[in-house]
């Protein structure tokens, strides 16, 4: 018997129905915050790096993901490991790790919204498939970033994803149709919703406010079969749409059930090699090596959510981490990396600042630079809950008074104060910090002096929700090296860069 498949809405009703449905059910849980964040850090005017960082430390999850495909072998190329996300973002660029997170984010995001949708999930292991692919494809093309195809071919199922997933009755009419006739997917979306799925997954990108070249390239791209007929190298939009078309089209292969036709994806490669400029052999290599980098990091997560249930179980760990020694070395390596390469300041002290911030499981961190000219010691950046909102409001003369940062600056030592509520270090406490961070329970002072003269210190404090802190004489002789370096960089680089030079006069 045949189905009997519904008329035609519009595009206008189709997208309508859409948003009211998000409403309903909520947009992916977090996912279009996150972007805005990420999206923001890439493309704005001032510190995309230090940005860059904070956004991905603001998710525990985030950050190890990314440092760990930083330090994957298609990454190798830039020599030692990377520790810190300061790092990473130096190293690969904001655009690089921006790209990055946004496509683990979409994963994530997809995983928690649709965890009992079957068809979901489906799709999402289709867009997650398509990003190995594009990821293995596009690392040795010419056509700039490898993880901006890597999103391009993640979102590029985004009509289908969010059609599933949201409009449930609606795909299976579409899917009904495909069953009934040899048509594009993308004609039988039309015949159904009135829009393409493409089309679809453009608008959603447009709302949740991707970057334009982002959403340009969302569209279906089927390859140029003329036989004999050379064409010009499609420009960078087209391109991605291309590899993000060909990528979803092989992973749709890859992920039905039953036995991979091989020759189908034989056909898709050989189709949109020319395309792509690149041999089709070398496509098809990509295509098996992304089933086995796939097939691995199936493996790793199924690893950890198999000890997922007794990690639930346990306390979350509070305060400074068990291998603060550990994050702290590493960290100190990073930065020694950063002093003899072309790494600026301000790099590296978002590098600093990072690194005593997870070393040392602080609930804020923060840079003070000297301002000469204002006689002022400013908060310039930080890393933290609340610690944002907190900046333009931590500044503090340089004129000497008795109290806890003066003394540790004029003395050029580190100062640890365990209990900062204690009635008998009340006086210690000048009236700003009192004011804007005394609800902290402790705090440390880590002083930068430049030829006897403080231009700065990093400040680090633990709420009053955390365990009792304590900073360990070998994780002193870490964070005394820490700032030796971060000093003999200011020393060799200030006169050298303005900016930062003029945060400091």
């Amino acid at each position: 018997m045949t189905k009997q498949i519904s008329p035609s809405p519009s595009a206008d009703k189709t997208l309508e129905l859409l948003w009211t449905r998000v409403r309903q059910r909520g947009d992916m849980p977090g996912f279009s915050k996150v972007v805005a964040a990420i999206v923001g850090a890439m493309h704005g005017d001032d510190d995309r790096e230090f940005n860059m960082t904070k956004t991905v430390l603001s998710d525990p999850t985030l950050t190890q993901r990314v440092l760990r495909l930083a330090n994957s072998a298609m990454y190798s190329a830039f020599g030692q490991g990377i520790n810190t996300v300061s790092k990473a973002v130096i190293v690969l660029g904001t655009e690089t790790i921006g790209h990055l997170a946004l496509g683990l984010k979409l994963i994530d995001g997809l995983a928690a919204a649709s965890p009992d949708t079957l068809n979901t999930r489906n799709e999402m292991s289709k867009a997650v498939m398509a990003g190995q692919i594009a990821r293995q494809v596009a690392a040795s093309s010419t056509q700039g970033d490898t993880e901006e195809a890597v999103v391009c071919s993640i979102l590029h199922s985004l009509g289908r994803l969010m059609m599933s997933f949201y409009l449930p009755e609606q795909w299976g009419q579409v899917r009904a149709l495909l069953a009934q006739k040899n048509i594009p997917e993308n004609e039988a979306a039309r015949e159904i919703l009135g829009i393409g799925l493409d089309e679809i997954g453009r608008a959603i990108g447009k709302r949740w406010g991707l970057p334009n070249g982002l959403v340009d390239s969302l569209k279906d791209m089927p390859p140029r079969i003329e036989p004999g007929i050379s064409h010009e190298p499609l420009e960078h939009t087209d391109w991605l749409a291309a590899v993000s078309t060909m990528s979803t089209r092989c992973a749709g292969v890859l992920c039905v059930e039953g036995d991979v036709v091989v020759a189908d994806l034989a056909n898709i490669a050989e189709n949109y090699a020319d395309m792509l400029g690149l041999d089709t052999e070398f496509v098809l290599q990509a295509i098996e090596y992304a089933q086995q980098v796939a097939a691995d990091e199936a493996l790793l997560d199924n690893a950890e959510a198999s000890t997922g249930d007794v990690k639930k179980q346990l306390p979350l760990p509070l305060g400074k981490p068990a291998d603060s020694i550990q994050i702290l070395r590493r960290g100190v390596g990073d930065m020694g990396d950063g002093a003899t390469s072309s790494t600026n300041t301000g790099q590296l002290m978002t590098v600093a600042l990072e690194t005593v911030y997870q070393g040392l499981g602080l609930s804020r961190a923060i840079a003070f630079l000297r301002n000469h000219e204002e006689g002022q010691y400013i908060a310039r950046m930080s890393f933290g809950d609340g610690a944002e909102e907190l900046l333009p409001r931590l500044r503090f003369n340089d004129a000497y008074q008795p109290d806890v940062f003066h003394a540790a600056l004029a003395n050029d030592k580190m100062i640890f104060v365990e209990d900062a509520q204690a009635s008998s270090f009340i006086n210690k406490l000048p009236r700003w910090w009192r004011d804007e961070l005394g609800a902290s329970r402790s705090f440390m002072i880590l002083p930068l002096m430049l030829n006897f003269h403080p231009v700065g210190f990093i400040y680090g404090d633990w709420s009053a929700s955390l365990p009792t802190a304590e900073i360990a004489p070998n994780e002193v002789v870490l964070l005394d090296e820490l700032r030796a370096l971060m000093v003999t960089a200011i020393e060799r680089r200030g006169h050298a860069e303005p900016s930062w030079a003029r945060a400091m006069h």
